[in-house]
């Protein structure tokens, strides 16, 4: 998969991966398993 970002947002993710010594991989899976998707919400009601 390939992930497309402007130069802003790559220099802000490495900036946060240089504070927090996590991988961009790691951060980037943790964004999208906080996503909340409409299947999720079905389930919790």
């Amino acid at each position: 998969m390939t992930i497309n970002l402007t130069s802003g947002e790559a220099s802000r993710l490495e900036q946060y991966c240089s504070m927090t010594g996590r991988p961009a991989t790691d951060v980037i899976r943790e964004l999208i398993r906080s996503l909340v998707t409409s299947e999720e919400n079905l389930r919790s009601e």
